[in-house]
């Protein structure tokens, strides 16, 4: 136990977290079907349960009965079952047609490929609907509303919490086995400082806990979220921050110099470095310098904007002070990129420079890693092969992670590792809204570029639907045809990987009337090449994706770096790294399959220099379905601005945080509370009050913050035990 835990500190923190981590099972009503039901829902413990919040939320204090619903409108109506009828208009269509009945009137329901709701409903049952009333036939009608049966315990004039459920677990026993579990933390200890808590205006974690669940109101449960959601921002602050504590604990910071070999970089460059890119040097610089703290900082720019400038400035920074970089990218194309660009002008200025990927050649691959090992090579490029056991630096003083979101934590932690008490410089080239940046990058410094040094010929984009694909391929023909070169970008390698989570395709997403929309066929690399060899057959067309190995990729795209492949048909691996200016023309299939920030930076590989660029963004209903669904709200937006942060911000409204960066796939965390867009001030709040308490107490010792220690350690496990006491 760390010193300085009081005993009824301890005790009020060991109460919570038995109460918290007892097993579900222990709960009245969890046994059999239940419990099953329960753990494939991921529910174990009594926290997990609380955490597993309402889905929506069925208003009866607002219900209508169903002469007085408003056309137009979405309403909650409260009827009973008359009849219901199924229906086959076409094969693989089943409408299943639900008659409701109040006093009032009569409502048609109608549901679309739900053919088990003709054996679930029956004449007598009560049944909440919530949609949007519309007229027909001489009926009121929804379409595919949401729908609840209810129960005894359902009274008119309350809101009745709708949760995700499954086999084994109806909502009525989910809300009874809920309730329980409300009752058995009813006085958990709050870890949010009661003073903190007032001036932020939050209910307390109780009350929270059981309004969430179970509101007296619509604007209760939206007080009670607020109070969630600054919690999970407020501990993912103090993690970030506790964690750089942990792993710099009895570390000195390594003061770097900055001499002739920064001067002559800045002198070697071929051109005059900007306002922005200046002031971004400066700020990294003097990190640097500081004897007091490690650097931890984001270097954010847009597609274009010079960060690989900035980056070969202070790379030189580590000559001057007789220590060592790495730079580590997430593929062997961008890492080779940045070698090329860099080695040169680091070599005139004295900067000794390799490149490690998987590529390398065994003989090579050893000189670099004897070089590295005594010294005489100031800076490495590399991928993930710099994680290798074998690759151990003299004195690794600075450390470049370019596109974080790419990598987990472990990843980071272990090349930081390589070099205790190195400065630490994250490069993203996708744009982050603020709330985003403070939220998951908190313990982060920030410089930000946003103007290009060049501005190029710029790129114009245009969103067509597969019937008038001929444009597109009459670009790719012009372009051809004046010697110039073009990308096809596909969502998949081949046609086997078209067997997606049916969730995850937009297009099995619902129109406005609740209607299944019709499959896209998802186009695979493999194949479009083969395709295209016959529609361009006068060019030489080949492919490029992950699945390649590395000797294999560097061929393909020194290839079309020289000419020698008019067409490249690739995945996303070339949506960084990849530069030729002869590429004037990207055709994108299934645009609707990607987000904002991918389909930004795929369409800034063409137009970079002086000969312009046109992006043709082929996605299913383009032609008829502009602005309804959020992927056509995002490519209609990427037609009219290049302003990658402003785009971004667009992304984070139509899309989760953890679709933009990547942040399930890589070991990140998932916001499941806060609104990143609606939300701005309660981040800006978390943010500064964590600020504030850690420097109030550094490690949270202090009796009045220890119970959010415990509530960090308790979320976010082992890697904060050196905070943690344990």
């Amino acid at each position: 136990m760390a010193s300085g835990i009081t005993a009824p500190v301890e005790s009020s923190r060991m109460a919570r977290v038995a109460a918290l981590e007892q097993d579900v099972s222990r709960l009245k009503y969890v046994s059999g079907a239940r419990e099953e039901a329960l753990r494939r829902l991921g529910i174990e413990s009594v926290g997990d349960l609380l955490s597993h919040i309402p889905r929506r939320y069925l208003d009866f204090s607002h219900a209508y009965t169903i002469e007085s619903a408003p056309l137009g409108q979405v309403c909650t109506i409260v009827a009973t079952v008359d009849r219901v009828v199924e229906k086959r208009p076409r094969p693989r269509m089943t409408v299943t047609e639900v008659y409701l009945v109040d006093a009032t009137s009569v409502l048609q329901v109608a549901f679309f490929k739900q053919p088990w709701l003709s054996r679930d409903l029956k004449a007598g049952d009560r049944l909440a609907v919530m949609g949007k009333v519309e007229f027909a036939y001489g009926f009121k009608q929804m379409s595919s509303p949401h729908y609840e049966k209810l129960d005894a315990q359902s009274a008119s004039g309350t809101i009745v919490p709708v949760h995700a459920v499954g086999e084994g677990v109806s909502q009525a026993w989910m809300r009874r086995i809920v309730s329980t579990a409300l009752e058995a933390v009813a006085d958990i200890p709050d870890p949010l400082p009661a003073r903190l808590r007032t001036r932020r205006g939050l209910m307390s974690l109780s009350r929270a806990l059981r309004s969430i669940h179970f509101p007296s109101s619509m604007g209760e449960r939206d007080l009670a979220r607020r109070r969630l959601a600054y919690d999970e921002v407020l501990l993912l602050q103090l993690a970030l921050r506790l964690r750089n504590d942990a792993n710099l604990l009895d570390i000195e910071p390594i003061a770097h110099r900055v001499g002739e070999h920064v001067a002559r970089v800045r002198a070697e460059l071929p051109f005059a470095l900007t306002d922005e890119q200046v002031t971004a040097v400066d700020e990294i610089l003097a990190d640097m310098a500081r004897a007091d703290r490690v650097m931890n900082r984001l270097l954010l720019g847009d597609v274009g904007t010079g960060k690989t400038a900035v980056a070969m400035v202070v790379l030189a920074a580590v000559a001057d002070t007789g220590t060592q970089a790495c730079v580590m990218a997430p593929t062997g194309v961008l890492a080779q990129q940045y070698a090329v660009k860099c080695a040169p002008v680091l070599e005139r200025a004295g900067v000794r420079s390799a490149l490690l990927t998987g590529a390398t050649p065994a003989g090579e691959r050893a000189k670099i890693v004897d070089g590295v090992r005594c010294g005489s090579i100031d800076v490495l490029f590399g991928t993930h092969a710099v994680l290798s056991d074998d690759v151990a630096f003299r004195r690794l003083s600075l450390v470049v992670i370019d596109e974080q979101h790419r990598f987990g934590v472990g990843q980071r932690n272990a090349l930081r590792a390589k070099g205790p008490g190195a400065d630490l410089l994250v490069m993203t080239a996708t744009p982050i809204p603020r709330t985003l940046a403070l939220s998951v990058y908190g313990d982060l410094e920030t410089s930000i570029i946003r103007k290009r040094p060049v501005a190029g010929a710029g790129v114009t984009t245009q969103v067509l639907d597969d019937a008038n694909r001929d444009i597109a391929y009459g670009a790719v023909r012009e372009a051809l045809g004046s010697g110039q070169q073009a990308y096809v970008i596909c969502p998949l390698v081949a046609e086997r990987d078209g067997t997606d989570d049916l969730e995850d395709v937009p297009g099995l997403e619902v129109d406005d009337e609740g209607k299944p929309r019709s499959q896209a066929p998802l186009h695979a690399v493999e194949t479009e090449v083969e395709h295209l060899r016959h529609v361009f057959c006068d060019a030489t067309v080949d492919m490029l994706h992950g699945r390649m190995g590395a000797h294999e990729k560097d061929d393909v795209i020194d290839r079309f770096r020289s000419g020698q492949i008019q067409v490249l048909v690739s995945t996303t691996v070339v949506e960084v790294g990849v530069d030729v200016p002869n590429a004037t023309v990207m055709i994108i299939e299934n645009g609707e399959r990607f987000g904002l920030a991918t389909l930004h930076q795929l369409r800034g590989r063409v137009g970079r220099g002086q000969l312009a660029g046109r992006c043709f963004v082929i996605a299913q209903g383009a032609g008829r379905k502009r602005g309804v669904s959020p992927s056509m709200q995002r490519l209609e937006a990427l037609e009219k601005t290049d302003d990658g942060f402003s785009l971004a911000e667009m992304d984070l409204r139509l899309r989760h945080e953890g679709e933009i960066l990547g942040l399930r796939q890589h070991g990140g965390v998932t916001l499941r509370f806060i609104d990143l867009d609606a939300d701005s001030d309660l981040i800006e709040c978390a943010h500064d009050d964590g600020v504030e308490l850690l420097r109030f107490a550094p490690t949270l010792s202090a009796p009045a913050t220890l119970p959010l220690r415990f509530s960090v350690v308790d979320r976010y496990g082992d890697v904060f035990k050196e905070v943690s006491g344990g």
